[in-house]
C-alpha cells in the first residue's frame, strides 16, 4: 500500500460515520440544550445580519463590523464545496443527499452559533491590541474559568491541538486545493495558461492579505455578496427554465432520502442510491461546505465589534443558512431539474460528477455562457476561501507563537503557496489537510460540550435584552 493510499484510507475514516456522528450529534445536543433558540430566533438572526447596524455599528469593542466578520467567515466556507461538492454528493448519494445536507445544516446552525458566541465571550487581544479568539482561546480561557484551575492544562492542550490542525489545514484545504480549482476551471473553459492564472492569484492574494483583517474583510464584504448573488441568479434561471421538473425533483429527493432500499428513476436519472448513501454523502459534503462545528468561523467572529457575544453568535450562525440552505440548494436543484442526472452513471460507473456535472447543468440552458458562469463563480468562491482561510491560519499561528512577529512571513508563504497550488495538483496535500480539517472538529466539539452550560444562561438573558430593544424601537 502506497503512502497516498494510506492517507486516503485515513481520510475516509476521519470523514466516515464516526466523524459525521460527532458533528451532527454535537449539533443535535447543542440544539436541544439551548432550547431550540437558534431555530426560534433564525428570523431575528437573518434580520440582524442584513441590518444597517451590522455594517456600521460602533457598539462595543472589536476590529471590524459584525457584517464584515460574517462575510470573511463566509468567504472561507462558500467555496468549491458549494459547486463541486454538492454535485459529487448527488452523483454518488442521489437526489436524497440534498435533503440530508439540509438536515445536518439545521443542527449545524446551532453548532456555528455556539462556537462563535463562545469565541467572542472569551476573546483576548494580541501584542498589537487586535482581537485574538477562536476555539483555541476559548479552551484556554473558558475551561479553567468555568471548571477551575485544575482544568487549565486540559484547556491549553485542546487549544494547542486545534490551532496546530488549523495552521496546517490553512495551507492545504484553504489554499493549495482552492488555487488548483481556479486554474483548472479557467483552463477547462477557455484554455487559459495556468501560470498566468497562478501569477494573478498569487499577487492578488499577497496584496490583500498584507493589509490584514481590515483589507480581507473589505474585499470579502464586496466579493462575497456579489459572488453569491451572481451565482444564485444563474442557478435560479436554470431552475425556472425547467420549472415543470421541480415538483418531481422535490418528491424524488425525499423519496430517495428515506428509502432503505437502493432506488432511482425520475429526476435521479441513471443514479441509484439508498438512504445510507444519501445520508453519508449529504451530511459529509454539507459539513465540509458550511464547516459548522469545525471552529474555523469562530476565529473570525472573535474580531467583531459588538457589545454582546450572543448577538454576534446569532449573526454568525446565519453563515450555515446562507451556505447550505441557499447556495448549496440552488446548485442541487439546478442539477436535478436540468436532466443531466441521466449522464452521471454509465455501465455502473460514475462518469460525470463534481464541477463538471454542475457545468453540464448550466450548459443545458445557457450554452457556453453557462460554463463560463460556473467557472467564474468557482474562481470567486475558491479565491474568497483562500482569503478567509489566510486569516484563520494567521490567528492560529499567533496563538501558537504568542506573538505577531511571524505574521508577515506567514502571509508571504501563504501567497506563494497560492501560486504553487494553481500549477500543481497535490493529492497528498489535499488528503493531509482534509484529515487535519476534520481533526479540528474533535477539540472544538469537546470545548462546546464543556462550555455550552454558561452560554445557555447568557442566551436566556439576551432574550430580555431583545425584548427591551424591540420595545424601544416601537416607541
Amino acid at each position: 500500500m502506497t503512502f497516498l493510499e494510506v492517507l486516503e484510507a485515513i481520510d475516509g475514516f476521519v470523514w466516515g460515520p464516526v466523524m459525521l456522528v460527532l458533528l451532527v450529534g454535537t449539533g443535535i445536543y447543542l440544539t436541544i440544550r439551548t432550547r431550540f433558540l437558534t431555530w426560534r430566533n433564525l428570523g431575528y438572526s437573518i434580520k440582524s445580519t442584513l441590518s444597517k447596524e451590522a455594517r456600521t455599528t460602533k457598539r462595543g469593542t472589536g476590529d471590524v463590523s459584525p457584517f464584515a466578520c460574517l462575510c470573511t467567515a463566509l468567504a472561507a466556507t462558500i467555496g468549491t464545496g458549494n459547486i463541486a461538492g454538492v454535485a459529487s454528493a448527488l452523483a454518488v448519494g442521489g437526489p436524497g443527499a440534498l435533503v440530508w445536507m439540509w438536515i445536518s445544516a439545521a443542527f449545524g446552525i446551532t453548532s456555528k452559533f455556539t462556537e462563535c458566541a463562545l469565541a467572542v465571550k472569551y476573546r483576548t487581544t494580541n501584542d498589537k491590541g487586535e482581537m485574538l479568539g477562536g476555539p483555541m482561546v476559548t479552551a484556554e480561557v473558558g475551561i479553567p474559568k468555568v471548571y477551575g484551575p485544575k482544568f487549565k492544562k486540559l484547556g491549553k492542550l485542546l487549544g494547542i491541538l486545534f490551532a496546530a490542525f488549523a495552521v496546517i489545514a490553512s495551507f492545504g484545504i484553504g489554499n493549495l486545493t482552492q488555487g488548483n480549482s481556479i486554474a483548472t476551471a479557467f483552463n477547462d473553459v477557455c484554455g487559459a495558461n495556468i501560470y498566468v492564472v497562478a501569477a494573478i492569484v498569487g499577487v492578488l492574494t499577497l496584496i490583500i492579505v498584507l493589509g490584514g483583517l481590515k483589507s480581507i474583510s473589505k474585499v470579502s464584504s464586496v466579493v462575497v455578496p456579489f459572488m453569491a448573488i451572481f451565482y444564485f441568479v444563474g442557478a435560479v434561471i436554470i431552475i425556472l427554465a425547467h420549472i415543470t421538473a421541480l415538483p418531481s425533483a422535490i418528491v424524488t429527493m425525499f423519496r430517495m432520502a428515506f428509502s432503505v432500499k437502493a432506488v432511482g428513476g425520475g429526476v435521479a436519472g441513471s443514479v441509484v442510491a439508498s438512504m445510507a448513501q444519501a445520508m453519508v454523502k449529504g451530511v459529509s459534503r454539507g459539513c465540509f461546505s458550511n464547516e459548522a462545528g469545525m471552529g474555523s468561523a469562530a476565529i473570525t467572529a472573535s474580531a467583531a465589534t459588538t457589545d454582546n457575544h450572543v448577538r454576534q453568535g446569532y449573526i454568525n450562525s446565519t453563515g450555515t443558512f446562507w451556505d447550505t440552505f441557499v447556495v448549496c440548494s440552488v446548485t442541487g436543484l439546478a442539477i436535478l431539474t436540468s436532466g443531466v442526472m441521466d449522464k452521471v452513471v454509465v455501465d455502473g460507473e460514475v462518469v460525470l460528477e463534481g464541477a463538471s456535472l454542475t457545468i453540464a447543468a448550466f450548459r443545458t440552458t445557457l450554452g457556453p455562457v453557462g460554463a463560463w458562469l460556473v467557472a467564474v463563480a468557482l474562481a470567486l468562491f475558491a479565491f474568497s476561501t483562500i482569503l478567509g482561510w489566510e486569516y484563520h491560519g494567521e490567528k492560529a499561528l499567533e496563538y501558537l507563537t504568542s506573538s505577531t512577529r511571524a505574521t508577515l512571513a506567514y502571509r508571504l508563504i501563504f501567497s506563494i503557496i497560492a501560486f504553487v497550488g494553481c500549477v500543481s495538483a497535490f493529492d497528498i496535500a489535499w488528503d493531509i489537510s482534509d484529515i487535519l480539517n476534520a481533526l479540528m472538529v474533535v477539540p472544538n466539539a469537546i470545548i462546546m460540550w464543556m462550555l455550552v452550560g454558561p452560554l445557555v444562561k447568557d442566551m436566556k438573558d439576551f432574550e430580555g435584552i431583545k425584548k427591551k430593544e424591540k420595545a424601544r424601537t416601537k416607541q
